[in-house]
């Protein structure tokens, strides 16, 4: 394979090739830490290939080590960004360049995959919904804690409070059980009203997608929604294909 993709997150880096068709190859994710970055990345990546595209929300420090870590082994790298338009989507953002990469590269991956309208929903770090219309207009977006990034935060605040376990019951009889209810609630919440203010908006239903790593822990409470992992690797492979006019770095 001679162009992979990278996604660059706050928890963890995922990376698949890209077909010639346009298609993903096997998705990998390396989570922080695990591992150093270059013994993890040597099983996987060829020792010499054409092209690499990263899309990075991660910090400065983190995401220059992966560019160091690609450099010897790609002939040119190129960094993705958002822009005003890319693909038949219009960026609804005052400044473009505002819009979180993820985000953009997300709508670019829900226009591909039909007209829409899209809610098009991550859930990381943060939980952020994005509205994206029938014409391909991104429509703006909020940005709010995800369940685990609640939990983290009532962690910090109050120590005994444990950062993780416990089950979405609803009105629980235990305090991990209640932790994990009030953190899953109050982010199905966020989504529904979001869905409903976006079909008052629109005046039709959006199809809503999911994706990131806490995205598998809503979707079964979300029974219209359609889960799609790596819907940031498919809309940076869009970019790749038909967006990218950065100059290789």
């Amino acid at each position: 394979m001679s162009r992979w993709l990278f996604d660059l997150g706050n928890t963890r880096l995922k990376l698949a090739p890209l077909h010639a068709d346009g298609s993903l190859g096997a998705v990998h994710a390396i989570t922080h830490g695990q591992v150093g970055l270059e013994q993890a990345l040597a099983p996987l990546l060829p020792a010499r290939a054409q092209s690499a595209c990263v899309a990075s929300v991660s910090s400065a420090d983190r995401t220059l080590a992966l560019l160091q870590a690609l450099g010897s082994r790609f002939a040119s790298i190129s960094l993705a960004r958002s822009t005003a338009s890319c693909a038949g989507v219009r960026n609804g953002y005052l400044e473009p360049g505002q819009l979180g990469i993820d985000r953009f590269l997300a709508l670019l991956a829900a226009r591909q995959l039909g007209a829409g309208p899209w809610l098009v929903a991550g859930v990381g770090t943060a939980l952020t919904g994005d509205l994206l219309d029938a014409h391909g207009r991104h429509r703006g977006g909020m940005i709010a804690p995800s369940p685990a990034s609640m939990r983290m935060g009532l962690h910090q605040a109050a120590t005994h409070l444990p950062l993780a376990g416990g089950q979405a019951t609803g009105f629980a009889d235990n305090t991990l059980d209640a932790l994990a209810s009030g953190c899953e609630w109050a982010a199905l919440g966020q989504l529904q009203r979001s869905h409903a203010r976006a079909s008052q908006l629109l005046g039709s239903e959006p199809g809503l997608l999911l994706h990131g790593g806490g995205a598998g822990g809503l979707a079964a409470s979300l029974p219209l929604a359609r889960l799609v992992p790596d819907l940031v690797l498919l809309g940076l492979a869009r970019w790749a294909r038909l967006g990218s006019s950065d100059p290789s770095l």
